[in-house]
């Protein structure tokens, strides 16, 4: 019985530490694939902020352990972090904003995470200095910002070739009729 009350709490524990890496909606959390270095990355909010910009907010996950290394050196080198902090290095997500249009974003911030959601390091673009001016540039087909414009934009967001083929095929389900 101690083992169980202790292993529940511990799981408590994890739960509430780790919060802060999946505070958002989930409701609007969703998978855009991997990228061409084979990194996954998910968008995890959008919308319009209260100025009534479009925003999206991605998260891009260490799967390629070279780019993660790449990465981690970055941090160590550039901004002095310790080999054990930015050996941490889980995820990095990326703050959006859109021009209207959706022809244009600029990056809001970049934050380097742990595994529990504890930022390591971070840079936001709020004009405070020029190395953190926002500055718009054109969008890219098949990067994650043109993947997030259309959440951000309120536009339908078209399918994945496979999901969209698998949907098309899908046949509906047999109806089961039992004895009584």
């Amino acid at each position: 019985m101690k083992k169980f009350v202790l292993s529940v709490l511990l799981v408590a524990l994890v739960l509430s530490i780790a919060g802060s890496a999946f505070a958002f909606d989930q409701a609007k959390v969703r998978r855009l694939g991997e990228d061409k270095n084979k990194m996954t990355w998910w968008i995890v909010d959008y919308g319009k902020t209260d100025d009534g910009a479009p925003f999206a907010i991605s998260r891009k996950y260490y799967t390629n352990e070279t780019i993660k290394e790449e990465t981690i050196d970055l941090l160590m080198s550039k901004y002095g972090l310790s080999a054990e902090v930015a050996g941490s290095l889980y995820f990095t997500e990326y703050g959006y904003e859109y021009t209207a249009d959706g022809k244009q974003f600029a990056m809001t911030y970049l934050r380097h995470y742990d595994m529990l959601g504890n930022e390591i390091h971070g840079t936001v673009y709020d004009g405070s200095s020029d190395a953190t001016q926002k500055t718009f540039s054109g969008i890219v087909a098949g990067h994650a910002t043109a993947k997030c414009a259309p959440y951000a934009l309120g536009k339908p967001v078209p399918q994945p070739k496979a999901a969209a083929k698998k949907a098309a095929t899908k046949t509906p389900a047999k109806r089961i009729v039992r004895k009584k």
